[in-house]
């Protein structure tokens, strides 16, 4: 009876075996070259990251330092075009677009514009903006909301101050500020039941900043009807 078992054991084990061996005949070839082409994009990409983007990132890095201090003394002509010598945001961000760094200078550029006064190119800059950093990328959706509303494009305004006040909440001073923001600019166009619903929002959410602690004055303001004289 042991006999019998061995036996079977042994028949279904040639036989897998069999089987192993008839599909890595039949589809080996393929097999390889797939494996071969998968290594081919893995080497193509660890390549191109060592080689190409590294190196990138890295002369970028070195690019943006000048610009950067053009921009901490306010002189954003400077910071945005370059001094003759030193590349701006505005190149940096065209020519590195693939790295950290070109993605950063398009912020710088976005909000040198806005100071500037440029608010047309600021919301190009700033709306192709984006970033895994929340507090920079709050930062950036509250600078493309102040261009868009003085643009008069109040509902995209709105829409970006609201984003900024979720985005990094952390920063309940700056986040209630924008939440402001939104409400104030929605009451001043009419939108007085979204304002009151924006400040109450800022009221709950932010009640131990200056902005939520002032919320009841802004609802009241609201809710008062006129007197007719």
């Amino acid at each position: 009876m042991a006999d019998k078992n061995i036996t079977e054991v042994v028949e279904v084990k040639n036989e897998g075996f069999e089987k192993a061996q008839s599909f890595v005949e039949q589809y080996g070839k393929k097999i390889g070259t797939a494996a071969v082409a998968l290594l081919v994009v893995v080497g193509g990409y660890f390549g191109y990251q060592e080689f190409m983007v590294k190196p990138k990132a890295a002369e970028a890095n070195d690019k943006i330092f000048k610009a950067q201090q053009y921009f901490a003394i306010d002189s954003f002509k400077l910071a945005i075009e370059g001094d003759g010598v030193n590349k701006g945001f505005k190149y940096i961000s065209e020519n590195y677009s693939g790295t950290s760094i070109g993605k950063l200078a398009k912020y710088y550029a976005g909000v040198s514009y806005l100071r500037l006064g440029n608010y047309a190119d600021a919301v190009k800059y700033l709306k192709d903006f984006s970033t895994d950093v929340p507090q920079v990328q709050m930062m950036a959706y509250g600078a493309l909301a102040d261009a868009q509303s003085e643009l008069k494009s109040t509902d995209d305004a709105i829409a970006n101050y609201k984003k900024a006040a979720s985005t990094f909440t952390k920063d309940e001073g700056n986040s209630s500020e924008y939440l402001f923001k939104a409400a104030l600019l929605s009451e001043v166009n009419g939108k007085t039941e979204e304002a009151t619903k924006l400040y109450k929002e800022l009221k709950e959410k932010f009640p131990k900043t200056e902005k939520g602690f002032q919320a009841d004055k802004y609802i009241n303001r609201i809710s008062v009807e006129k007197p007719n004289f």
